[in-house]
């Protein structure tokens, strides 16, 4: 990290963080000149600030054995923090804040980021000797989250902080995250002031449309044009340049002007630039795009877009966009990075905030979902993406999130693996796109195919309670489209219970199990009175009203009938109005038809199941970490540029994390083959050795019981397979079981990615496969979603395996890939299951050179 990293602070602030350098000599002398007489006592133990520039002396020297992170908040250093280490665990802490920096939470910042940066370099234990009297940072000390344990000496209180993360500093670093994350874009998002530079005259300008929208939107607050080519616009006076102290400023001028325009807005103390303008990073010009970023950051002001539509706040009254039509106030909040699917989205959904994120330079889904957890307005987020900035943190904080709010995601481009040059059934499976699915479901999110779907399920969730549980009553005056809604459901593993009888009183051709047909000439207060009698079944979950117009009551007071009935029936009501769309008394969704209003419900059922379901706790196994990580490192030392490793690297490695493969034995000739043979004990396997697929090229033998049969299989394979045929591997033949496959990917920007399916030569040829983000919580739940599950647990008679030790594998290997980045693709296949356990036979690992990803608990923008 020598080029540093941006952070929010508490009070929503932006600092930038990097390593000390010897040329910050005399920024920490200033520093010091600033901090008051009481500061550089408290930090020294001495009056005067004498010993306070000798040290900073010390520090910038190039004898200096310590560890020094330094802070920056408008290009001025305003905060250093240290250990220096006392033995091979031990490390002494120190931290000096500005005067003027107090109260933005640096100080805590700052000591968690030195204490991980220690406990990374092997520092256990970090020790602080504290004046009594300096209250402010004992207590800071004490709530970082970490053990620490004191005593008195004199004035000086003496702190030994253990390094060691624990489950307090995970909750004290979210919180304050989701703390800094909120307060960084109040002023953005709920402005009190909002300035529009490049305010036209010209009606069909953007300047001029974002400026009438605000007006006829009714934003309470002061708004100022900014054209200094015109004295008023819209009937409001114009500036030359953007006022002190506005919150929001909106951009509309050419790409040329952007950075001057950012420039002026950081001088005037804005909080927040929506930058409309185009011709940055889309166009091929990301220097650019960072320049701006740039001076955002320095400023401390927070960036939304370049390039997109603008924001709109439903409940403030603010609509600061250039969008041809005004947002209808709803629950649902939205980010989108497509200005043409929001502006779609926008006639069809109603909003409680809507931000139009365009290039993404700085504010993301991972602020926003921050922002509107805690948004009173706001009951469902909907997010449609074109890429992840960080998909780890958007884990981390979607699953928070979505168990009090349900987040919904569209994410374009679900191509293949393209042009990656891979080898492994993993890696050629474990497609981008999967690994999205993995991680999203991983965080509880509800992910969609189409905008269509995203509009379907979120106005259910937005108006309707969750379902308790996942059992439908279909109530109509259609047979044809009830048997219709009733099919889906069983397609998409709703119920459709019997309903007891004698529940609703017989009509002339009415069906009264469930589906509930009451005919074509049901009257609307009929229907809302079966709509009520079935919601208070207890074993029905959810009601879905089947209704065809304009038989009946007709269209209007049907939906009138609905509407009441469900607002007494306590339970999930939705409705299937054929052929129309919409909300019934603006609150039962209805759909045009019942695949729409099924899809949509049996995602709300999932989601519920979801939160009902214990956060997974990760299950223990012992590992050799350490011992893992010297064989990669070995093996990068020999092939900088990475690749496959050796047979007995690759067994020595997965030994280091409980997983042990067959007896094997190497041979270069038949001559070898058949010592091998000899050794590990007759029946064995032969298998060819070299950059190929064995099953594709004659390059596995089996049940080969004679030396003469052994000798023959390895000349008759050598000849098919020709120069590309380096060896062989000899095994003992194993029992019958089911073949399996284990795998594993590492992505550089999604992280590890952990495979379980069938194995051998059927493992490209069925795609039968599940995925799951390390740590493997629930390995029985990813067996059990594969067809070939029943395999496992005894089918037509067969025996059930030891399904615990696959199970154990995969806990393990996903241990590996969190591990060790550098582990690029993992395959063990065939992992043979019998009753006796789980085998592996055959395993192959690519490493890579990879950086180990920044802990989560680095408090970071991206």
């Amino acid at each position: 990290m020598p080029e540093g990293y941006d952070v929010l602070l508490r009070d929503g602030g932006i600092a930038h963080v990097r390593p000390l350098l010897p040329t910050d000599r005399d920024a920490l002398h200033e520093l010091v000149d600033r901090s008051s007489e009481r500061s550089a006592y408290l930090r020294f133990f001495t009056g005067g600030r004498s010993t306070a520039h000798a040290y900073m002396d010390r520090v910038t020297s190039d004898k200096y054995q310590g560890h020094a992170l330094v802070a920056a908040m408008r290009d001025r250093l305003v905060g250093v923090a240290e250990y220096i280490p006392l033995d091979e665990h031990r490390a002494d802490l120190g931290i000096l804040i500005d005067d003027a920096a107090h109260g933005h939470g640096l100080g805590t910042l700052l000591l968690e980021h030195i204490a991980l940066d220690a406990a990374a370099h092997g520092v256990r234990e970090l020790e602080a000797d504290v004046l009594a009297e300096n209250r402010t940072m004992i207590k800071v000390l004490r709530d970082l989250g970490l053990d620490v344990t004191q005593h008195t000496e004199g004035g000086t209180l003496h702190l030994r902080i253990s390094a060691e993360p624990t489950s307090e500093l995970w909750a004290g670093v979210e919180s304050r995250d989701h703390q800094a994350g909120c307060a960084s874009l109040a002023r953005v998002l709920a402005p009190r002031s909002v300035a529009v530079i490049g305010a036209s005259r010209n009606e069909h300008a953007v300047g001029h449309k974002v400026l009438r929208n605000l007006i006829d939107g009714g934003f309470p607050g002061p708004i100022h044009p900014v054209n200094p080519h015109a004295a008023e616009v819209a009937g409001l006076a114009c500036h030359d340049r953007v006022p002190e102290g506005v919150d929001l400023a909106v951009v509309a001028v050419p790409a040329a002007r952007v950075l001057e325009v950012a420039r002026d807005c950081a001088k005037a103390g804005v909080a927040g630039l929506v930058v409309l303008t185009s011709g940055f990073a889309e166009t091929g010009q990301p220097g650019t795009e960072s320049e701006l970023l740039h001076v955002c950051r320095s400023a401390g002001m927070r960036l939304i877009g370049p390039n997109c539509l603008g924001i709109v706040n439903t409940a403030a009254h603010l609509n600061a966009s250039f969008l041809p039509h005004h947002p209808v106030q709803g629950r649902v909040a939205l980010m989108s990075q497509s200005g043409a699917i929001a502006a779609a989205l926008l006639q069809r959904l109603d909003v409680s905030m809507f931000v139009s994120v365009g290039n993404k330079a700085d504010v993301s889904s991972n602020d926003l979902l921050q922002c509107w957890e805690d948004d009173p307005h706001t009951d469902v987020i909907a997010l449609y993406l074109e890429s992840f900035g960080n998909p780890r943190k958007f884990v981390r904080i979607a699953r928070r999130v979505g168990a009090r709010k349900p987040v919904l995601l569209v994410k374009s481009g679900r191509g293949e693996a393209g042009g990656r040059a891979v080898r492994s059934h993993t890696a050629a499976a474990a497609t981008p796109d999967v690994a999205v699915d993995a991680l999203v479901r991983a965080a509880g999110v509800i992910r969609l195919d189409s905008v269509p779907e995203l509009i379907d399920t979120a106005r259910l969730l937005a108006f309707q309670p969750l379902p308790r549980g996942s059992r439908v009553a279909v109530v109509g005056n259609s047979g044809g489209p009830e048997a219709m809604a009733a099919d889906a459901c069983e397609r998409r593993g709703l119920t459709v219970p019997e309903l007891p009888s004698g529940l609703l009183h017989a009509r002339a051709a009415a069906a009264l199990g469930n589906p509930v047909d009451l005919t074509a000439d049901a009257t609307a207060a009929e229907l809302g009175s079966a709509v009520r009698a079935v919601a208070a079944v207890p074993d029905v979950d959810a009601v879905l009203v089947v209704y065809t117009p304009p038989f009946g009551s007709g269209l209007e007071e049907t939906r009138r009938a609905i509407a009441e009935a469900a607002k007494e029936a306590g339970k999930t009501v939705l409705a299937c109005v054929v052929g129309h769309d919409g909300l019934i008394g603006g609150r039962v969704p209805s759909y045009a038809f019942p695949e729409q209003a099924v899809q949509a419900l049996a995602r709300a059922v999932r989601y519920a199941e979801w939160r009902r379901t214990p956060e997974p706790v990760a299950i223990p196994v012992p590992v050799d970490r350490e011992a893992g990580r010297q064989v990669v490192a070995a093996a990068l030392e020999a092939h900088p540029q990475g690749g496959w490793l050796s047979p007995e690297a690759t067994a020595r490695l997965l030994s280091c994390y409980g997983v042990t493969l067959t007896e094997s034995a190497e041979a270069c000739g038949p001559d070898e083959a058949a010592r091998a043979a000899a050794r590990v004990g007759f029946p064995v396997v032969l298998k060819a050795v070299g950059p190929v697929h064995k099953s594709d090229v004659g390059g596995v033998r089996l049940d080969l019981r004679t030396e003469d049969e052994l000798r023959h299989a390895y000349h008759e394979m050598s000849e098919r397979i020709g120069p590309a045929m380096t060896g062989a591997i000899v095994q003992p033949m194993l029992p019958a079981g089911v073949e399996m496959i284990v795998g594993g990917v590492n992505y550089p920007v999604f992280g590890p990615l952990v495979m379980a399916g069938m194995g051998g030569v059927t493992a490209d040829l069925l795609a039968d496969r599940a995925f799951r983000v390390p740590p493997v919580t629930d390995p029985a739940g990813m067996l059990d979603e594969l067809r070939c599950a029943p395999l496992l647990h005894g089918y037509r008679g067969s025996p059930a395996v030891d399904v615990k030790s696959l199970e154990d594998q995969l806990i393990r290997i996903g241990r590996l890939l969190e591990d060790l980045p550098q582990v690029a693709e993992l395959d063990l296949n065939p992992v043979i299951v019998t009753t006796g356990g789980a085998t592996t036979v055959d395993a192959r690992i690519r490493v890579a050179p990879a950086q180990a990803p920044p802990t989560a608990l680095l408090r970071r923008l991206r």
